[in-house]
């Protein structure tokens, strides 16, 4: 990880669970690292507890992903504060229970827009930032999920998983189309113990608890760490794709 010592990355989704844990993780490893999130003031919280305390730093920015315009607005404080970037990492994601039988439309389009239009707005504007500024050697990480490679009985949320691993595998295509060597890696966790389950099953808490509390699930700085080794791989081995798990889970 020396490599990336000075360099910038951008974390979305920064503020809680896997986002958090992948800050914590970059600045330890000196890298400048953006993130962002639609609390402020908890991504502010998170800066305060681990700048000061590492080589790296944390920059706090408020951003929503389903909205371009505050996504341009980013890439512009990146541009502006440090010139260019080196890391991107599309972690910003949510599911509803939404079926494709009888699911709110309006709960779909959000899912879209996070997991996968925003997702592909932020690798268009990262790419594009490090070739304007002469950055052959980044790397784009997208935290997908297992059910990007299952369908279970989240079809809606399992669709725009799918997604993120076609638009993985794109975007290496057209990298390497473009002579590029910035690389691509998709993440895929099972069950990881975050405020994910809580927020998908909002006013049943006995729910996420059952998800839980079945098997010892990854932690948060489990799938984080594979982002590291994703990322300490040497210049000519291209990571694409990562599926990590508890050992008990079956699906």
């Amino acid at each position: 990880m020396d490599k990336w010592s000075g360099k910038v990355a951008v974390v979305t989704g920064a503020s809680v669970g896997i986002g958090e844990a992948i800050v914590e993780k970059l600045v330890g490893h000196g890298m400048k690292v953006v993130g962002c999130a639609r609390n402020e003031e908890k991504l502010k919280q998170i800066a305060l507890k681990v700048n000061g305390k590492g080589p790296g730093e944390m920059f706090p920015f408020k951003c929503d992903v389903t909205n371009e315009t505050c996504i341009l607005e980013m890439f512009q404080y990146v541009k502006k504060t440090f010139g260019s970037m080196h890391v991107m990492v599309n972690n910003a994601g949510l599911a509803f229970e939404a079926p494709v039988t009888s699911g709110k439309t309006q709960e779909w389009k959000t899912m879209l827009d996070t997991n996968v239009l925003g997702l592909s707005i932020c690798t268009r504007e990262a790419v594009q930032l490090m070739r304007e500024s002469g950055v052959d050697d980044g790397h784009i990480i997208n935290i997908g999920s297992v059910a990007g490679h299952k369908v279970g009985d989240k079809s809606m949320y399992a669709g725009t998983k799918f997604a993120v691993r076609a638009l993985t595998e794109g975007l290496r295509l057209e990298l390497r189309e473009a002579k590029s060597h910035i690389r691509s890696t998709s993440v895929s966790p099972g069950y990881v113990a975050t405020e994910f389950a809580y927020r998908l099953y909002t006013g049943e808490p006995e729910r996420a608890d059952r998800l839980y509390n079945q098997m010892e699930c990854l932690k948060a700085g489990d799938v984080a760490d594979t982002v590291i080794y994703a990322l300490s791989a040497p210049p000519h081995v291209d990571i694409n794709e990562i599926i990590i798990r508890p050992v008990e889970q079956l699906g």
